[in-house]
């Protein structure tokens, strides 16, 4: 077994805040972990940061070349192969860990042991730092159905650093699920983990995500993004085929068997909703464009629109 409890891991392409990414994990109460930073081939100044720290549970590694943001699974992915953790974390090199995240999942491994997948609630921050908004809290424990359906009602939000995985669990599943730009990688993959056994929450905000332009939440090629949601939805009809719920999901499964196609039709629009928040019109016109390709009707565009002007005006 390995030394090292947890494998915290930062795929590193932006600068600006990542010594105090680094700086809130070394800081945490619980010593056991290795922390992998994997340089990805980025122009700024990276490998500099991560050099002028000293401490041996960091663990440097730099691409050849550059995987971008398209296939920022993949960077997950390789840092799932180097880790020798018998949990690990994936973190934003802009995002930071409260002092007491590993322990606080250290007490939930202790409450729900031998889950493939634990989750905290987090606390979104802004360019400075300063505490913007919480997310919602959650049920101690729920079984997938409940998970899914409550993500899809957009009840609930999530990043990939609020989750905790068990390592050799996640490489037997075949590791992170790949979507363009991650986008819905970090749900399918709980979603997957947590199919037989659960997972469990903790309500104390213990990750920091920090919200800002640069984030793939409000950048990235919007076509992608449409294209993750088609896969999305190819994915869920074949996991609701072939993962019978658990008793007490029966009813929300049976639910979601009914309307899973309007679930992903409305996801689709929020995907175009976030798209218009700049240049609106513009962004119409290429939904117009490409509205066959992701079965999309002029309604549904016209219906993006306004819900995104009036979030905009709000």
């Amino acid at each position: 077994m390995s030394k090292n409890k947890f494998s915290i891991c930062i795929p590193a392409y932006k600068s600006k805040y990542l010594q105090e990414c680094i700086d809130s994990i070394l800081s945490q109460t619980v010593a056991l972990f290795e922390l992998i930073i994997l340089n990805d081939c980025s122009p700024e100044p990276v490998e500099e940061i991560v050099l002028k720290n000293s401490d041996p549970r960091i663990r440097y590694f730099k691409n050849e070349q550059n995987v971008g943001a398209y296939d920022l699974v993949d960077n997950w992915n390789k840092c799932l192969e180097l880790s020798t953790g018998e949990y690990i974390v994936i973190m934003g090199d802009d995002d930071r860990l409260a002092p007491d995240y590993l322990a606080e999942f250290e007490n939930l491994f202790q409450n729900y042991p031998n889950l493939s997948v634990y989750h905290c609630r987090s606390k979104i921050i802004d360019d400075d730092g300063n505490d913007v908004l919480l997310t919602p809290a959650l049920p101690a424990f729920e079984h997938v159905y409940d998970s899914i359906w409550h993500r899809l009602r957009q009840l609930r939000s999530n990043y990939i650093s609020d989750y905790v995985y068990n390592s050799s669990t996640l490489k037997s599943q075949g590791g992170f699920y790949k979507l363009p730009l991650a986008w819905g990688s970090d749900d399918i993959t709980a979603f997957i983990a947590s199919a037989k056994k659960g997972i469990a929450h903790s309500n104390k905000p213990v990750f920091e995500y920090r919200s800002n332009r640069l984030s793939i939440t409000s950048t990235g090629n919007d076509l992608h993004k449409m294209m993750a949601d088609v896969s999305y939805s190819d994915w869920l009809a074949d996991f609701l085929k072939n993962n019978p719920p658990h008793p007490s999901d029966q009813i929300i499964y049976n639910h979601l068997v009914k309307e899973k196609e309007e679930y992903m039709q409305q996801k689709k629009l929020y995907t175009m909703m976030l798209s218009m928040r700049s240049s609106p019109l513009d962004k119409a016109k290429t939904w117009m464009n490409t509205r066959e390709k992701f079965g999309l009707s002029i309604t549904d565009i016209g219906v993006a629109l306004a819900k995104s002007m009036n979030s905009k005006r709000s």
